[in-house]
This record gives structure tokens, sequence and C-alpha cells, in this order.
């Protein structure tokens, strides 16, 4: 495949990009105090489930949550690469389940130290705004600052759901940094189905 020609980005204008690939603006950011969490009550029968050894489960959880958004890391990662992360110790992924089945992922990754990564954390169409994310976040924060840790980090970007960003900081994270991510988009690659994400029009290669 050839390579493809360098762009120089525009900072004070537009940038084209070549067909067939997505540009998003990725924020960072950052808790170093834990905030003040009052206790939530959820529905009955919600439970967090480790899921770490169970790859088919973690990769139908993964496409569920993250193709409306194109999500694709994990989705085009080798097994082998995908194993080399979730059998490692310090890597806890959790399925949210609502007694009768996955409803959301919730993944850390302590690899880092005094530092903890907010890896994904994310819920199925249809379960955004009925207090399950609220209820991973809150897992996801005492988890971490269970540990003598420095800093609890994410970041997210424009493919995500609209209301991450603003979710995040009402969480108690701080933005301190942006960029902008460039990818082959992965509905030409195969990698996710081609009507994934309709809100992302599709725009193939010139032939």
């Amino acid at each position: 495949m050839a390579s493809e020609p360098a762009v120089a980005l525009n900072f004070n204008g537009y940038t084209d990009l070549p067909p067939g690939k997505i540009a998003a603006v990725v924020t960072y950011l950052e808790m170093r105090v834990p905030p003040a969490m009052p206790s939530i009550r959820h529905p009955e029968g919600w439970t967090l489930q480790r899921i770490d050894q169970d790859r088919p489960r973690y990769r139908s959880l993964f496409r569920q949550v993250g193709e409306p958004w194109l999500w694709f890391s994990r989705a085009a990662m080798a097994d082998e690469d995908l194993a080399q992360i979730l059998n490692d110790p310090m890597v806890e992924a959790y399925a949210l389940h609502d007694g009768t089945t996955d409803v959301g992922l919730l993944e850390l990754d302590f690899r880092a130290g005094d530092e903890v990564e907010l890896a994904f954390l994310g819920l199925v169409p249809g379960f955004i705004g009925q207090g399950a994310g609220r209820f991973l976040m809150n897992e996801a924060i005492r988890r971490a600052f269970a540990k003598p840790i420095r800093r609890f980090f994410v970041h997210t970007c424009t493919l995500d759901s609209p209301g991450a960003l603003a979710f995040y900081i009402r969480s108690g994270f701080t933005p301190y940094r942006r960029a902008i991510e460039v990818a082959d988009d992965p509905r030409l690659l195969g990698i996710i189905p081609r009507e994934a994400a309709p809100h992302i029009p599709l725009l193939p290669p010139r032939p």
C-alpha cells in the first residue's frame, strides 16, 4: 500500500483530508483528587463482572458500545495483542450487567504505577441517560483512588458521544491538552460495519 502524502495542518483555518480518512479533536483530562460522590441508588440486579479473560465477551461488548461512535482501536487489534493487554494483572476490564445482559463497559489501566488511565467507559445504545454511566464512573473513581495514585486520566474525542466531554468534566476531570487525530475510516477497512455511525458520512477514496 502506498504511503499517504504529508499534509500540512493549517492552524488558522481548514485542512483538507484525503478521502477515506476521518479526523477527531481529542481532549485529554485528569483528576488528581477524587470528588465527593453522593451514593446513587441503581436498579437492583446491576453488577460489575470481570471480563478480562473472556475475550469473545469483551470483543462483543466493545463492539456494541463503540460501533455507534466509530471506536475501532480494540476492534482492529489482533487477538495476541489484545491478550497481552487484558492478561496483564494491572488491567481491569468489567461488564456492567443488568441481570439479563451486558449494558456497559469499564476498563482501568494501572500499568503506569502512580497513574491510572480510564481506558474505556461506555454504554450500549439505549442505556445512556438512565444512571448507568454515573454508576460506572463512580465505580471507576472509587477503584482508581483505592490505590495510592497521583493522577487519574482519560481522553475523549469528537467521535464519542456528544455528551461525553461534559460528563467527564462534571465527574471531576479537568481538561489539560488537545490534539487532532487522523485515521483511516474503519468502515472502509472492514473493521466495523459500513452502516455504523451514520452521523459521520462515509467518504470512500476516489477510484
